[in-house]
């Protein structure tokens, strides 16, 4: 849906929030007002729970947990990744890849904003019980897992080069551990007693050597992809002051 609107709607402002009525819609105006004013590309409403039940306490340490780790790997900028309540700029949206679905989309819109470096804002938004007779189709864990995998997903095709390196990182700490003590029995008796041993640590050290090469040669893709994202947002006037 949200990529259906994405593409198919020509406006100055959009407004995306979850039909089930647990967000407010009278914040909507002062949060389209602030995008204007404040020539904003992105406005979260943070939520703010009216009652116990509606942002239970499980959600809410979710929610932080995976805030911070996006905000760790991309840059703190949003205290509620996580909140479906939101308003963009046309620029934002037509340059807005829209790769993911379900739950994930808002994490994928966090990660956009982030890595364009577009101006945001958070507007503290009251979240309600959802309505009477109303089911919640989100799914605790197995939605966090999928987010928490599209995090790490977005996190190798944005930073390849630290992704990799990481990778390269433990491979020849592992080759170390292992070949380190044949070394010194190579050099105090000029054998190999445990050959299967040496291979591995040999092939660690190469898969260590090739992680890192393949971060090098990714991360120059990575910019020129970014370049045409940026391209893309700039491509698209912004609307009249």
């Amino acid at each position: 849906m949200v990529r259906r609107m994405f593409a198919d709607v020509d406006a100055d402002a959009y407004v995306m929030a979850d039909g089930d009525s647990t967000y407010d819609p009278s914040y909507a105006a002062n949060m389209v007002n602030r995008l204007f004013e404040e020539r904003l590309d992105m406005v979260v409403g943070t939520r703010v729970a009216s009652h116990a039940a509606a942002y239970r306490p499980g959600h809410q340490f979710g929610n932080r947990l995976l805030t911070s780790a996006v905000a760790n790997l991309f840059g703190e900028r949003f205290s509620d990744m996580l909140s479906g309540y939101r308003v963009f700029s046309r620029r934002f949206v037509k340059s807005f890849p829209a790769m993911s679905s379900g739950f994930e989309i808002e994490t994928e819109l966090t990660i956009h904003a982030l890595e364009l470096q577009l101006p945001v804002a958070e507007v503290a938004t009251p979240y309600r019980i959802r309505v009477t007779g109303s089911t919640s189709k989100l799914r605790t864990y197995a939605d966090g897992l999928k987010i928490f995998r599209l995090i790490v997903f977005l996190y190798k095709n944005e930073r390849p080069f630290r992704f990799f390196s990481a990778i390269a990182g433990v491979l020849i700490t592992v080759a170390l551990a292992l070949g380190t003590p044949l070394i010194v029995t190579f050099i105090k008796t000029g054998l190999v007693p445990r050959q299967p041993t040496a291979i591995l640590a040999t092939g660690l050290v190469l898969l260590s050597a090739l992680s890192f090469i393949a971060g090098m040669i990714l991360d120059t893709v990575t910019r020129g992809r970014l370049e045409m994202r940026r391209l893309a947002y700039l491509a698209v006037p912004s609307p009249d002051p």
